[in-house]
């Protein structure tokens, strides 16, 4: 077997994985090259950079100083010119305007004799004498502060930096991992070199305070080996070059396949008979198995789907079949109810078997206006349930009321059976309350949406009186239309002549 045959029976992730082997291997062995040529610049830069935070935090560190004797100075000289018996106070209170300046000093003579301090400040020895316009700067190692000494016309002023300000000046600008000052004969360490991590610093020396310290800075020595190039520039060229390729390779031995049966799959219709997929999908076996999978799953699907449609219209019939068997059953119990009632021995036997026949017929219509919502799944509709219900409790209503009237004024509205059942036992127990009560009167049935979800059912007749609760059998109708209207999960607004519920109803389409 060639090579070549033996290439072409690989995986395709064994193919690929081959191919940007030998595509990125020449471009490793470049960065190698190329990365050594840019290492000494970046060393450099890195140097450079070190310099400049060593440089700016001394500088800081100087000016903090320079500023503390600026506003020394010029707030000592007012004060020891105009000789007032307060001269600290006086001191103070020309620096309270200045910010981030020491307000804790001592004024001394020129023969450095005491005159005041002030802010708790412990006076410093009077040596050195300072000439008014030179500025001394010492360090104090036991109270770990900086302490200034500026000479004015009549007299000098001493004031102290704590090392906390040193600090926070030195490190605005981050990077610094060690801070030492030293004078003369002293040495004050600022900020302490980690232990571990002190043979990484690189120390620069610098003098401050017009040469009277010198600053010792550490910050973290950077340089970039051919290492740290590799690992930085390398990944970046390789993926640039595996992008490429393995975008070529994929598009020709994946993506194109995959496009040509993608298409076939959307371009097939339920129904419509075998899918077809193309028998051609390039060199790649796992394509080519994934085709017949699909093959294979839609037409399991196709037969699952043809079971389930036949076993959902053997049910459908079925269900449709019991509410036709309920509703006849309700029928035929009416109809017994009527010749029973029609035969009662007398008037109060023959009202309740017509009663209990009312509500039996109003059932029946339920049924079978939900036998007739099968047909098209959006609920069972209100209005013809409810004219239909008027209809028939108007045959049904006793010989003294024959004359009643039932007006209806119904919108379109759709609903489940369990609240269609409960608005016609409301509906038909209002009705026959009003028939039996007001025999010669009329009632109105009005069916109003009120939103999208809800809709309200209202009922008027002279008879409907809610303060009337003395009759007996006006409190025994009240309490079965409020279980009613509970059973809706609403409650029954009683207003004079006219009862209304909120009924829960489908979105209009």
């Amino acid at each position: 077997m060639s090579v070549t045959e033996r290439f072409a029976g690989l995986p395709t992730g064994a193919k690929l994985f081959l191919i940007l082997t030998a595509a990125i291997l020449p471009i490793g062995l470049a960065l190698v090259w190329i990365g050594q040529a840019g290492i000494k610049e970046a060393n450099h830069v890195l140097e450079g950079r070190s310099n400049d935070q060593a440089k700016t935090a001394a500088r800081s560190i100087e000016s903090l100083i320079a500023r503390n004797a600026l506003a020394l100075r010029i707030a000592a000289a007012g004060s020891l010119r105009d000789g007032r018996s307060d001269m600290c106070a006086d001191t103070a209170q020309a620096l309270a305007t200045a910010p981030a300046i020491s307000r804790r000093f001592a004024l001394r003579s020129v023969n450095g004799d005491l005159l005041c301090t002030t802010g708790g400040f412990t006076a410093k020895d009077p040596q050195p004498l300072v000439a008014a316009g030179d500025i001394r700067v010492w360090l104090d190692p036991a109270a770990r502060e900086i302490d200034i000494r500026v000479g004015v016309v009549g007299g000098m002023v001493t004031a102290s930096l704590p090392i906390e300000e040193v600090r926070t000046a030195a490190t605005n600008g981050g990077g610094i991992r060690f801070l030492a000052l030293r004078d003369e004969d002293r040495e004050l360490t600022v900020i302490p070199a980690p232990g571990r991590a002190a043979d990484s610093l690189a120390f620069m020396d610098w003098p401050i305070g017009n040469s009277s310290l010198r600053v010792r800075i550490g910050v973290t020595r950077e340089r970039i080996t051919a290492v740290d190039q590799l690992v930085l520039l390398l990944p970046v060229l390789m993926w640039v070059a595996a992008a490429l390729i393995t975008w070529l390779l994929v598009s020709r031995l994946l993506i194109r396949p995959l496009k040509r049966l993608q298409r076939a799959v959307l371009g097939y219709q339920p129904g419509s008979g075998t899918l077809d997929l193309p028998r051609k999908l390039g060199p790649s076996t796992e394509i080519q198995e994934l085709r017949d999978a699909f093959g294979r799953a839609f037409a399991r699907v196709e037969d699952s789907e043809r079971d389930m449609t036949d076993a959902l219209e053997g049910q459908r019939k079925l269900v449709r079949e019991v509410h036709h068997r309920v509703k006849n059953n309700l029928q035929v119990i009416a109809s017994l109810l009527n010749i029973h009632g029609r035969s009662a021995a007398n008037a109060e036997a023959r009202a309740a078997y017509a009663g209990i026949s009312r509500r039996v017929g109003a059932l029946s219509i339920v049924h079978r206006n939900h036998f007739a919502e099968m047909e098209e799944n959006r609920g069972i509709s209100l209005r013809p349930l409810l004219s239909e219900l008027a209809a028939e409790l108007r045959a049904g209503a006793p010989d003294e009321a024959r004359g009643f009237t039932i007006d209806l004024d119904l919108e379109t509205a759709y609903t489940t059976q369990d609240v269609a059942v409960a608005v016609s036992f409301l509906v038909t127990e209002i009705v026959e309350f009003a028939m039996l009560n007001a025999p010669r009167d009329s009632i109105d049935i009005s069916l109003r949406r009120t939103s999208e979800l809800t809709a309200r059912l209202s009922l008027g007749s002279e008879v409907l009186v809610p303060e009337d609760a003395d009759e007996r059998e006006k409190v025994q109708f009240e309490r079965i239309v409020s279980g009613l209207a509970k059973q809706l999960r609403s409650t029954l607004e009683r207003k004079l002549g006219r009862y209304s519920v909120d009924l829960p109803v489908f979105p209009p389409l």
